[in-house]
């Protein structure tokens, strides 16, 4: 029996100076595992949207993806919202916003001020590699941020390629990549949202951590799941996992809703 909740759209929100087309196998695979549609959309300054300024606030980003959310044929007035990172700062506000439009929240390796500081928020060690990375070619930066995202760069090398060919065709400005940056840095920490929310945290996450997801989980009295060695991108690094977490997740909300 398909329910209704079924056809509420899944939306893929990626992270700093990333578009959507990273998200990989991971959207393949989870739009094979669910009955929802899985929608995926890049905020202003990235992606199909590179020739946008990024806004420099958390609620602009996130109002470039709402505003595509509502013109997608899918468009059913609510959304399962599933982001990573500064993507999860975005679904945050979302929910604190217009908590009547978000049917669940699904957060991975997010951060928000002041429950964690600002040297975990964005492991100290990782600022000159990320400023490397923002400055430098297409082809240094590409494998520059799977360095810093994956745990386990070496099984991932083939992709770069991928990543640096996008990153040509759509090339995020190195002031569009700051004010991203700025955006982040700049996030507090929203009430609990109103609707059944889940946090994920990679304990091989090198450039934000763990620590960060702990922290929001205990304000919010949410749900925490940490993988055992993932990296800061877990969609990458084991995105099996995170398909059969994910539909169990949905599961769950389907059967309360019954």
């Amino acid at each position: 029996m398909v329910l209704a909740d079924d056809a509420t759209p899944v939306l893929l929100i990626r992270g700093l100076t990333r578009e959507q087309r990273h998200w990989g196998e991971f959207k393949t695979l989870l739009s094979a595992a669910l009955p929802n549609p899985v929608l995926s959309f890049d905020f202003a300054g990235t992606g199909q949207l590179y020739q946008q300024r990024s806004p420099g606030s958390i609620s602009g980003l996130r109002q470039s993806v709402r505003q595509q959310w509502q013109q997608a044929p899918q468009y059913n007035g609510r959304v399962h919202l599933l982001a990573i990172s500064l993507g999860g700062m975005l679904a945050a506000d979302w929910a604190a916003q217009y908590p009547h439009e978000v049917a669940s929240v699904t957060l991975i390796n997010s951060s928000a001020k002041p429950l964690s500081p600002f040297y975990r928020r964005l492991c100290w060690r990782n600022y000159p590699a990320i400023l490397r990375s923002i400055i430098a070619g297409a082809a240094q930066r590409e494998q520059a941020i799977l360095q810093l995202t994956s745990a386990r760069p070496t099984e991932h090398t083939d992709i770069v390629a991928s990543w640096q060919l996008w990153q040509q065709q759509r090339p995020v400005s190195k002031s569009n990549a700051l004010r991203q940056l700025w955006a982040a840095s700049r996030f507090v920490v929203t009430p609990s949202p109103q609707c059944p929310t889940l946090l994920f945290s990679s304990l091989g996450d090198t450039l934000v951590s763990p620590q960060c997801s702990l922290d929001l989980a205990r304000y919010w009295q949410v749900a925490h799941i940490q993988h055992p060695w993932a990296g800061h991108d877990l969609a990458l690094d084991d995105a099996p996992w995170l398909v059969a977490q994910y539909q169990q997740q949905l599961a769950a909300i389907r059967q309360a809703g019954r």
